[in-house]
């Protein structure tokens, strides 16, 4: 693959939104989840993957990389920054969102008709008595902690309430040189909670609403709850597909998801 050519989109609000663009072919446009930006290894690897076929654009999300940040935050200035991204894509595109990423990709679906294709990576809602427990005001606890400047407090308290890391291992990542680069994106934790909405539960009603080819994929060995967060979001959007992936977690390779994104993709 060439290098990725990068550019910028100017959001609603007017907040520069750095992106990737790579390849040639219709255009599909990635949506990453919680901490990562468009340098992470795995949608680095699944643009590469899928250049040959598609124009992929993977784009910074607000608050990270080389984006801007406009306050104050909300749900749907994402939802337009994603809108922005496609049209600079040329106004239509197909979509991938992984995890919190998947629950704003699935959102913006049911809302902008820009987005011809969707598919999704575990999109981490709480369906079943198995999936963490989180309080419904998790976002607005993150942001103050933020706007107190615990940044370390607000990185800790997501991995281990919302992604289940332990507190063990938290604790050792601490002293890893990576834990400032955490940090400075903890304000987006906030976002990323937001995204989920109180409690991470199922949104039925916008669910129901999403009319374009939907794709939910699952890891075989990730946490079971969100197994069924997956088969819930598949049997909610009008005839969307399921699949597992044998050997994957949550932390998906991109060399396994590459081949399904582009089976799904291409297909009439």
């Amino acid at each position: 693959m060439t290098e990725p050519v990068s550019r910028t989109a100017t959001s609603a609000d007017g907040t520069s939104i750095a992106f990737d663009r790579s390849g040639s072919g219709p255009a599909v446009v990635l949506v990453h989840g919680a901490f990562t930006d468009r340098r992470h290894p795995t949608l680095y690897g699944v643009a590469a993957a899928l250049a040959p076929w598609f124009t992929v654009f993977n784009y910074d999300r607000r608050g990270r990389g080389a984006s801007g940040d406009t306050p104050p935050y909300a749900v749907h200035r994402e939802i337009e920054d994603l809108a922005a991204v496609i049209e600079a894509a040329g106004g239509s595109a197909m979509v991938f969102g992984g995890s919190s990423g998947a629950a704003l990709a699935l959102e913006a679906t049911a809302r902008d008709p820009a987005i011809s294709k969707l598919a999704v990576w575990e999109p981490p809602y709480h369906v079943d008595e198995s999936a963490p427990f989180l309080p419904d005001d998790f976002a607005s606890q993150l942001e103050a902690l933020v706007g107190q400047g615990r940044r370390a407090e607000v990185v800790g308290r997501f991995m281990v309430e919302a992604a289940e890391v332990p507190v063990e291992a938290v604790a050792a990542m601490r002293a890893e040189p990576s834990w400032p680069e955490l940090e400075a994106v903890a304000h987006t934790l906030a976002y990323e909670a937001a995204v989920m909405g109180p409690g991470n539960a199922l949104p039925t009603g916008l669910l129901g609403a999403i009319a374009r080819p939907t794709l939910v994929l699952n890891g075989e060995r990730s946490p079971a709850w969100m197994t069924s967060a997956g088969r819930a979001v598949a049997k909610t959007v009008p005839g969307a597909l399921h699949r597992m992936l044998e050997g994957q977690t949550h932390n998906v390779s991109a060399q396994a998801l590459a081949p399904e994104l582009l089976e799904f993709f291409v297909a009439a």
